[in-house]
């Protein structure tokens, strides 16, 4: 049964969002290393800073209880994860952060898709005309880029599966980032070794960029500690809302401070983007304040019947 949305829980998705806002500008500094080896930097620096955590609050004993489903759940998270920063990071340092941004706002809309797809959740007729218009938008931005818009695709898809699964599995917040750097830290150390033999590490290249890959541990670590917690006690609709702020923030920081083109087909295909989650956000909305009324009537029923 899904949750209902709380007070704390709204307060940690806007956190985790308005982090995740200012990735544009941090991850901007790290162009000097590729994609893969700052991947692989903030797999190792993450785990270690929460494997710290779990240590200094004698939790990290409770690894050991974790079962062999939920290990699987944790590698696929892990996997979308790794995937979505991997590209997040080369949009950012290739002048494709308004096309990140664009990944992020239709990844509410991807989420209902994936719901559609494997789930057979019904759509109400105004989620459906917002997926319709998502659809035509990335029609328009593929002939707008004169390419599907992959980063966009890729960031919304991974994301949206991170989310489904942080959804569903039965890990706290710490334990289950914990648990997801531990598969992907072997893969993640085999390739930094490799870097270091072979002289193309920019880890020990300088003071600062030795800093600025340590800062990616516990700067990936907070907004992932404030998402995990929502997650589990928001629902799907609202993180949706919520999640808004990321994109909103990047584009700004993409066309204002980076000057990324921005030419009219393109604010077109952005336009038809905003109508769609106007549509799903209004009519998310509504159906929240039905089903709030709802149970404010039944309530009093239930009280009488156990009385």
């Amino acid at each position: 049964m899904q949750r209902s949305s709380s007070p704390p829980g709204v307060v940690f998705g806007t956190g985790a969002y308005l982090i995740w806002g200012l990735f544009a500008a941090f991850f901007g500094l790290l162009a000097f290393a590729s994609p893969a080896e700052v991947v692989a930097q903030r797999i190792i620096w993450t785990l270690a800073v929460v494997l710290l955590l779990l240590t200094v609050t004698g939790r990290l004993g409770g690894l050991r209880g974790i079962d062999a489903r939920t290990w699987r759940m944790a590698a696929l998270a892990s996997a979308a994860l790794s995937l979505n920063w991997g590209v997040y990071v080369f949009g950012v340092t290739t002048g494709h952060i308004v096309e990140c941004a664009l990944g992020y706002f239709i990844n509410p809309l991807v989420t209902v898709a994936i719901g559609v797809a494997l789930f057979r959740e019904k759509l109400t007729r105004a989620q459906w005309v917002a997926l319709g218009l998502g659809a035509l938008a990335v029609v328009v931005l593929t002939v707008d880029y004169g390419r599907p818009p992959v980063i966009a695709l890729i960031l919304a898809g991974s994301f949206a599966t991170y989310g489904l699964v942080k959804k569903v599995i039965r890990l706290d917040a710490l334990r289950g980032i914990a648990a997801e750097g531990i598969v992907a830290v072997p893969f993640a150390l085999a390739f930094l070794i490799v870097l270091l033999a072979t002289g193309r590490s920019e880890l020990t290249s300088s003071p600062a960029h030795f800093g600025l890959m340590l800062a990616t541990g516990p700067v990936t670590l907070v907004p992932l500690l404030l998402f995990a917690v929502a997650a589990q006690r928001v629902p799907l609709s609202m993180m949706g809302i919520l999640q808004y702020l990321t994109p909103g923030m990047q584009m700004a920081w993409g066309v204002a401070v980076m000057h990324e083109p921005m030419p009219a087909s393109r604010w077109a295909g952005f336009a038809l983007i905003w109508a769609a989650l106007a549509v799903f956000t209004t009519d998310a909305l509504r159906r929240a304040r039905r089903a709030r009324h709802a149970g404010s009537i039944a309530e009093p029923v239930g009280e009488v019947a156990t009385r």
